[in-house]
């Protein structure tokens, strides 16, 4: 009997321990990854978001950055306070100043239950003919370039290059009990979902991808999404 029970230990808690140390390694990479690469994308994309802020500015009153709550940590710390676990989200403004945010809250409460309509276009989690976006604004979502500023929060140390998109608290309390399952690992820029069909999948699907990511991450997978985005954001798939 003792010989079993060596066996059972030496065969449960080596691989956990080893588990444990490439995870840790893993995560050690990612994070110099992340450093590195933001701080040299800011540089030398520098310009083009000295450009893109003077052109907002020109187009619309109101401050270049958008600045949102978004969630971050894991589910179990999440359960039920999703509000207590945040961090000041950043884009470049691509709506007029002061726009009102309840119309989008509707939007996704009837996406994540499975209720909003197809618009045409492909976008889920944007509002197609938004009334609410400038001229310049339309040009950064349909380029992604409204995306440049989360390089800072990539850099802070707030989201990583790859992993889910963060989601805003009043999402979060819409979710299923196996919808938060993506928010076991940080958030990222571009994720799975984004490089297999950007917003032109359902709501769940983006949700099963994100997990799927989650539980098979690895460098060679976080450098094959960086590599599929750079396509995927030309073509302008799914975005609006």
């Amino acid at each position: 009997m003792a010989a079993k029970i060596t066996h059972l230990r030496q065969a449960t808690v080596a691989p956990r321990v080893e588990l444990r140390w490439g995870e840790s390694l893993y995560l050690f990479a990612k994070r110099a990854a992340d450093v590195v690469l933001s701080a040299a994308l800011l540089l030398v994309l520098s310009p083009v978001m000295i450009i893109i802020a003077l052109a907002i500015r020109l187009n619309s009153s109101g401050p270049v950055l958008f600045r949102q709550q978004r969630v971050q940590g894991n589910q179990d710390e999440l359960e039920g306070h999703p509000e207590t676990n945040v961090f000041t989200f950043l884009k470049f403004r691509s709506m007029y100043d002061g726009a009102d945010q309840s119309a989008h809250r509707r939007y996704m409460e009837s996406l994540i239950n499975g209720q909003a309509k197809a618009n045409g276009s492909g976008s889920r989690y944007k509002l197609v003919g938004d009334r609410r976006i400038t001229t310049v604004g339309r040009v950064l979502r349909k380029t992604s370039l409204d995306e440049l500023p989360q390089l800072l929060n990539v850099l802070r140390g707030e989201m990583s290059l790859v992993g889910p998109r963060p989601a805003i608290a009043y999402e979060v309390a819409q979710y299923k009990p196996w919808h938060r399952q993506r928010l076991t690992v940080a958030p990222g820029i571009t994720g799975l979902w984004q490089v297999s069909g950007r917003s032109d999948l359902p709501f769940d699907e983006m949700v099963r991808l994100d997990i799927e990511y989650a539980d098979v991450r690895s460098p060679w997978t976080d450098l094959k999404i960086l590599i599929k985005t750079v396509p995927a954001v030309f073509s302008g798939r799914g975005a609006e």
